[in-house]
């Protein structure tokens, strides 16, 4: 009998924001690469990327202007 192949998941949004939040960090190994290429949905990455980024320049804005402040 031959081994039946796994349903293919869709990635969820919080999936999404794993891979964005390892890859922000660049420590990720190859099989979980390509584990998130199979299952990753363009859009929900493009929109946690950008509000990822968007959180960490406001971020270090406000950084900044506490550190100066002081």
């Amino acid at each position: 009998m031959a081994p039946q192949a796994e349903p293919t998941q869709k990635a969820s949004l919080l999936h999404s924001v794993k891979l964005v939040a390892w890859s922000m960090l660049g420590i990720r190994s190859r099989k979980g690469y390509q584990d998130d290429l199979e299952k990753v949905n363009p859009l929900h990455v493009l929109l946690v990327g950008f509000v990822a980024v968007l959180l960490l320049v406001v971020s270090l804005i406000g950084l900044v202007n506490w550190v100066v402040a002081k």
